[in-house]
C-alpha cells in the first residue's frame, strides 16, 4: 500500500527499531493492532504482514530474516510461533496484537506442530533432512531423526503416540514414535506426498506431484485408496463446523470439496493463482494464500465467489485470530 509524509517517515523509524531489537535479541513492543488479525507469511519477502479482518487491509508488515513459511498456535494459545527456516530462527508473537515477544534459534523449522496433547512439537527441517521432536513446554530437543528427504508436513495420530510426515523428494510418508522418536515405517504413498491429515482412523495424504489424495492406512503405511481432486494436490484443511474437508490443488488453481462420510468430491472451487494454506473467517468465508499471485483469495465456499487483497511474494503460511479463544495479551522479554 501506498503511504507518504509523516507516515512514511513513522513505517521506516518503527522497521528500524524492529531490525534493531531483532539483532539485540530483544522483544520489540509495537502498538496495540486490531483485534481482529489475519498473519500472512510472505516467504520470498521474509515478512509477515497483519490484516485487519474487518476492513481486510494491511495494518503493518513485519521484517522477518531470511525464508519464514509456516505458523502454529502454542498449546496455551498465548504465542503465535512463526519459523524463519533458513534463518534458523523461530519468533514468538502475541497472537492478539502481532508484537514480537521473543526469538529462539531453532534449526530449519520450516513446517512444525504440536501435538494434540500439547507436549510435543514436532519440526520439519525441509532443508536439512531432519524431523525434530522437542519438549513443547520448555522447548528442550528429544530426538532429532534423520529423514530423507525433505520432511515437509506433519500430523499426529489423535493419542498424540505417533507423528506422522511427508518425505516429499523420496515420495514416502514416514511414522514415528512421539515418545521414544523410533521410526516406525516409511513407505511410498504417492509422488511428492505434502499435507497429512488424520480422519476416521485413516491418514489423507495430498500428492503434490499427481492429482489426488492418497488414503493411508497408519498402521503400516499401505495406500487403501485414491481420491482424485486436482494437479498438484497440497494441502488438507477441516473448516470450525466439520462438515467439510477442503483440498488445496496448487497446480490445476482449485480447490476441492470432500464429503467427510464418504471421501468424494461435492464440488470443484476454481482459485487460480496456486492456492496453498487457508483459515476461516467468522463470517464462513476461507482465507487462502494464493502462491503464484502475491495475493490472498477470501472465498465464499457456497458461490465460490472471489476477491483477493494485496501482499507479498510467495504468500505461504496464513492464520486468523478470530475463531481462537485467546488469553489476555502477555508481554514477555
Amino acid at each position: 500500500m501506498g503511504r507518504c509524509g509523516t507516515e512514511t517517515v513513522s513505517v521506516q523509524m518503527r522497521t528500524k527499531t524492529w531490525l534493531v531489537a531483532v539483532f539485540l535479541g530483544l522483544a520489540w513492543t509495537a502498538p496495540a493492532s486490531a483485534a481482529r488479525l489475519a498473519f500472512v507469511i510472505n516467504s520470498n519477502d521474509a515478512s509477515i504482514m497483519l490484516i485487519d479482518v474487518d476492513t481486510e487491509s494491511e495494518i503493518k508488515t513485519i521484517p522477518l530474516l531470511r525464508e519464514p513459511h509456516h505458523m502454529a498456535l502454542s498449546p496455551d494459545h498465548r504465542s503465535l510461533l512463526v519459523g524463519d527456516t533458513t534463518g534458523n530462527t523461530m519468533f514468538f508473537f502475541d497472537p492478539r496484537t502481532g508484537d514480537l515477544q521473543k526469538q529462539m534459534t531453532i534449526s530449519d523449522p520450516y513446517q512444525f506442530v504440536f501435538s494434540p496433547d500439547g507436549r510435543f512439537l514436532t519440526i520439519a527441517g525441509l532443508a536439512r533432512n531432519q524431523i525434530d521432536i522437542y519438549d513443547a513446554a520448555t522447548m528442550h530437543l528429544l530426538h532429532r531423526i534423520p529423514a530423507w528427504k525433505m520432511p515437509s508436513h506433519i500430523n499426529y495420530s489423535p493419542d498424540s503416540s505417533r507423528v506422522f510426515v511427508s518425505l516429499q523428494e523420496t515420495d514416502s510418508l514416514i511414522a514415528i514414535a512421539t515418545e521414544t522418536g523410533q521410526v516406525q515405517w516409511t513407505a511410498k504413498v504417492g509422488k511428492t506426498p505434502a499435507g497429512v491429515l488424520w480422519h476416521n482412523g485413516k491418514l489423507l495424504v495430498g500428492i503434490m506431484g499427481e492429482n489426488h489424495v492418497a488414503v493411508v492406512d497408519p498402521a503400516q503405511g499401505h495406500v487403501d485408496r485414491v481420491i482424485p481432486t486436482g494437479r498438484g494436490a497440497h494441502v488438507l484443511f477441516v473448516p470450525p463446523d466439520r462438515k467439510v474437508i477442503y483440498v488445496t490443488n496448487r497446480v490445476d488453481g482449485t480447490v476441492s470439496v470432500l464429503d467427510p462420510a464418504s471421501l468424494n468430491v461435492l464440488r470443484t472451487l476454481t482459485i487460480p493463482g496456486g492456492p496453498d494454506d487457508m483459515d476461516f473467517a467468522p463470517d464462513g468465508k476461507i482465507w487462502a494464500t494464493l502462491r503464484w499471485r502475491q495475493e490472498v483469495a477470501i472465498i465464499d465456499p457456497l458461490t465460490g465467489a472471489e476477491q483477493t487483497i494485496r501482499v507479498s511474494r510467495s504468500p505461504h503460511g496464513i492464520w486468523l485470530n478470530t475463531h481462537d479463544a485467546l488469553p489476555a495479551t502477555v508481554s514477555s522479554k
